[in-house]
């Protein structure tokens, strides 16, 4: 068994720490959320936690972990009788984002049950994480159906195995940990809610403390056992006061005090539910064990909302995270009470020890306000077309988003699980079938009794059971929805912003950006003005970063559309090398007017459109002329994309399905005209 790096050798990141040690003291408190960039430790410090869990009780011989004390009446491997008990390590149990279904919940073996009349199940990760911690590394990443077993496991504390017949069910209580990089993309709201905590961690700017890292992660790798050893005596102080705050716990009083202050915090901060308020509470409770006190007290209250609220207030997916403090302090004077005074440092302090100060901890180096992004000057003057900002205007802020019509890809793909286009996938209505390549998973039953049905008699069928062989097994062909790459191409010349037009069409993107986080898309920026275009945003699943690309968005200069267009044609060449399976969809906003990037500039631009066109992209213009006089500028370049046209007032009309038509009735259409 390899050798983990040790928890209590971890640098900072005590709020980290601190919330992953409330989990292990008090399970119920429903799990950990860790947001943060890459190499940040959150991986190493989640993993070093299994190691200072308790061990538990089991079942012997049981698969499912079953309590000794209160076996599972249901246990697929009951009943249990008198069958003795064993000791083992909590587990951690970790889910890869590509694992299967049947990888997750388990798997029936279909051919034995339909050929041999034997119901045989193989449990799957939820049954292994039972009793222990269940970790989703890049949880944001996780496919939707994937998504939706864990919601339904960690809110029933079970897991529901319903196969063409065949119904198993089995306990599934774990403690949910995740980790994700939002730069990747978000979570779905109700995914969230399910961690009862969340963490912001970054790396320290503080160069003392980024050496011990360094010094620290070295000597582990040098001698993982030495290292290990070195840091025993820690691990032992921390496991055993882990120990002594889980027999606390059931003595720590929760006051009416305390109580009107968590509902009233989470009122303050407009939270949708009660898991809030159920979560703050067993948090403050689990804090109070932690600093070896008995009563809850305001502090532990303010900590738990710090820990608890900032992933439940966000209405925005492009809404900084995080909570107003001084709101939060506000809040918790006004129905404080006559709360006594408590120690003010009821923790005690360990080597790196978390917890210290009365649940308050102090932040990691260097975080503090973020530099002002942009850099664009007030007013630039306007003039010819010299270097690349010349005639720049200062960012013109976005208008309010509304809810778009649904643009789509027409076909059937077989890309990455989402919302938005028709794809070939593991969910969704039956539409056909055929037989497995590999391993059956989803039976079609009907289709597998038609096939047998004809051999029946060459099979010497007695009395009135189906001989079903191998060859007659078919597999359920389903049909659900996809996500695409939604790459926006913007125009942001001086055409757009004379006629104070950019707002609006910012706003219009803005809302597209946020129809695309809804349906799980990856989304790309390509801006065009001056002298040519620029990937503002690489296709990137984080639509927060795009929002943030667009707000900084300046204008100005000529319009270089062609240069736009050809910018896009090279993202998606090798967008397609990267992802052959995504299909993308180009969104081209602009006026149509093409007035820089060479002698020709509106040849150019229809020449550009067509590559597009050639190579079968899906395509949508956003037609954002205005005034009484309109040139139709933007439906011929549609034409020329092979694609479809929509004004901004009709991107707001209700979803309608199949705004994007085929691209093979566009061309033919083209011919035509």
């Amino acid at each position: 068994m390899s050798i983990r790096y040790p928890f209590t050798a971890v640098v900072g990141m005590d709020d980290l720490r601190l919330a992953l040690l409330l989990n292990a003291i008090s399970p119920n408190v429903g799990g950990v959320l860790v947001r943060g960039e890459k190499g940040t430790a959150k991986s190493t410090a989640v993993r070093a936690l299994a190691e200072l869990l308790p061990e538990v009780a089991v079942v012997a011989g049981c698969r499912f972990s079953c309590d000794p004390a209160s076996p599972d009446p249901g246990c697929p491997d009951g009943p249990h009788g008198d069958g003795g008990s064993e000791a083992r390590a909590a587990r951690m149990v970790e889910l890869p984002v590509g694992a299967s279904e049947d990888r997750l919940v388990g798997a029936l073996d279909i051919e034995r049950a339909l050929a041999e009349g034997v119901k045989a199940f193989e449990p799957g990760l939820l049954a292994a994480a039972h009793r222990g911690i269940l970790y989703v590394d890049e949880v944001n990443l996780l496919s939707d159906h994937l998504i939706d077993h864990l919601l339904d496991a960690a809110a029933m504390g079970a897991s529901h195995v319903e196969r063409e017949g065949v119904s198993v069910r089995h306990a599934a209580r774990f403690l949910l940990v995740g980790t994700m990089n939002p730069e990747e993309g978000e979570l779905r709201p109700q995914l969230l809610d399910r961690f009862g905590l969340t963490v912001e961690v970054a790396a320290s700017r503080d160069p003392q403390q980024r050496v011990e890292v360094v010094r620290r992660r070295l000597a582990f790798e040098d001698d993982p056992a030495a290292f290990a050893a070195r840091w025993a005596g820690e691990e032992a102080a921390l496991r055993e006061r882990i120990v002594t705050a889980r027999e606390l716990l059931p003595r720590v009083v929760l006051g009416d005090t305390v109580l009107l202050q968590i509902a009233a915090t989470c009122a303050a901060f407009e939270v949708d539910g009660m898991r809030a308020d159920i979560v703050m509470a067993r948090t403050a409770t689990a804090l109070a064990a932690w600093a070896g006190r008995e009563e809850v007290t305001g502090e532990d209250v303010r900590q738990a909302a710090l820990l608890a609220l900032p992933h439940r207030r966000r209405r925005n997916p492009f809404d900084a995270p995080g909570l107003d403090e001084d709101k939060l302090d506000e809040t918790l004077e006004q129905f404080k009470g006559d709360e006594p005074e408590d120690d003010p440092d009821p923790g005690p302090d360990g080597p790196e020890g978390p917890g210290g100060g009365g649940g308050g901890v102090p932040p990691q180096g260097g975080e503090g306000p973020a530099p002002e992004a942009g850099g664009v000057p007030e007013e630039a003057p306007a003039g010819a077309p010299a270097p690349q900002g010349a005639g720049e205007r200062a960012a013109v802020k976005a208008a309010e988003p509304f809810r778009t019509r649904m643009l789509s890809v027409p076909g059937v793909g077989e890309g990455a699980a989402g919302r938005r286009s028709r794809a070939r996938t593991e969910h969704g209505r039956t539409t056909g079938a055929t037989r497995p390549q590999g391993a059956l998973t989803k039976l079609h039953l009907a289709a597998t009794v038609r096939a047998a049905a004809p051999h029946q008699r060459a099979r010497g069928r007695s009395g009135a059971g189906l001989v079903v062989r191998r060859d007659d097994l078919r597999q359920a062909v389903r049909e659900g929805r996809e996500g695409n790459l939604v790459l926006f191409v913007v125009d942001a010349s001086g055409s757009m912003a004379a006629r104070k037009r950019m707002g609006a069409v910012k706003g219009a993107v803005l809302s597209l950006l946020l129809d695309a986080y809804q349906r799980r898309d990856k989304v790309g920026l390509v801006t065009f003005r001056g002298r040519g275009a620029e990937l503002a945003l690489p296709p990137t699943s984080s639509v927060d970063a795009a929002a943030a690309r667009l707000e900084e968005l300046p204008t100005g200069g000529r319009t270089p559309l062609s240069a736009g267009l050809l910018k896009a044609h090279d993202v998606l060449r090798v967008e397609r090398l990267r992802d052959p399976s995504r299909r993308p969809l180009l969104v081209v906003v602009t006026d149509g007017r093409a007035t820089g990037g060479g002698p020709d500039p509106v040849g150019l631009a229809a020449r550009a459109a067509r590559l597009h066109a050639a190579d079968g992209t899906a395509s949508v213009v956003v037609d954002c002329e205005a005034g009484p006089v309109r040139l139709g500028l933007a439906g011929n370049l549609a034409r020329d994309l092979g694609g479809t046209a929509v004004t901004l007032d009709e991107l707001r009309a209700d979803t309608i399905a199949g705004l994007v038509r085929d691209v093979q009735v566009n061309r033919s259409d083209r011919r035509a005209a």
